[in-house]
């Protein structure tokens, strides 16, 4: 099935501006170093254990992310934390690698016809608005603050989510209402507290019934988008950090997109509802008992 304008548009761009920040960060590179140099950092790279959790974590994140709509950031920030990093560093890493992770993946999705084009455009700009208040706030308050509040809402969707598996599934039929104040929290939750755009729209939106491939896809694809506006505010408010760690993220994370991609077309509906549920609930319980202790 041929894409819609849009979404080819959107595809078209979204591959364009990865080659265009890798041509660039290429030849920045280059140009700031001489060839010994530039060897012994790939050595020393390849050489750091951290450099290959990173990978690993990556991997495992985008996986997650990329099949269920959720996770990469909160995975990712929570590594990066545990590795010294301030949570604004943390969450401008995470947001420079989600740029190349989420951009394959979104374009792997708009490519097996998971991506719903009204869902998407309407994501769109209210998510990126989002990302970049978040970013302004991170950088002032500590986005942590706002992890109980968040947590108690996401396990009770969750929840919800999972009564939804075990009875019979009727799709939603009408649009789903208030998708532009949804993006907006949830770009800037994302951006303040590290991770949250996947479990707070996928969950809002699947718990009101919308279809859970084609809404996995859309926030998966719109989340591309965010990553761009969240890293530009980021780079420009702290700079950026961590470049082993992040250099990690974005590797495992590119070798895991267009698996999650291809699981996600495959799952039937019940078992990504099961698996959502079941995922945004242990984490939301995970993040409940450190907040309150």
């Amino acid at each position: 099935m041929p894409l819609a304008p849009a979404l080819r548009f959107a595809t078209g761009f979204t591959s364009l501006v990865m080659l265009t920040l890798v041509l660039f960060m290429m030849t920045r590179f280059l140009q700031s170093n001489d060839s010994s140099t530039i060897l012994s950092l790939v050595e020393q790279t390849l050489s750091d254990r951290m450099f290959w959790a990173a990978v690993a974590v990556g991997f495992l994140a985008q996986a997650i992310d990329g099949a269920l709509g959720m996770a990469y950031g909160i995975t990712s920030t929570t590594f990066l934390l545990s590795a010294g990093a301030t949570p604004a560093m943390a969450s401008a890493s995470v947001h420079i690698a989600e740029i190349f992770t989420t951009g394959v993946s979104g374009v792997a999705h708009a490519k097996m016809g998971n991506v719903d084009k009204k869902l998407f455009l309407r994501l769109l700009v209210p998510g990126m608005i989002g990302a970049v208040l978040g970013a302004v706030l991170v950088t002032q308050v500590d986005g942590k603050a706002l992890k109980p509040v968040i947590s108690a809402y996401l396990l009770i969707m969750g929840l919800y989510i999972l009564s939804k598996a075990w009875r019979a599934i009727k799709p939603r039929k009408e649009e789903p209402r208030h998708v532009a104040k949804l993006a907006l929290f949830g770009g800037f939750v994302d951006s303040a507290g590290g991770g949250g755009w996947g479990p707070v729209v996928t969950t809002s939106l699947v718990g009101s019934g919308c279809d859970p491939r084609t809404t996995i896809g859309s926030v998966n694809f719109a989340e591309f988008y965010l990553a761009l506006a969240g890293a530009t505010a980021f780079t420009l408010m702290v700079g950026t950090g961590v470049w082993v760690l992040v250099l990690g993220l974005i590797i495992g994370g590119l070798g895991a997109a267009p698996f999650a991609a291809l699981v996600t077309k495959r799952l039937k509906t019940r078992t990504l509802l099961v698996l959502v549920g079941t995922l945004i609930s242990i984490v939301s319980v995970f993040n409940l008992f450190k907040a309150l202790n």
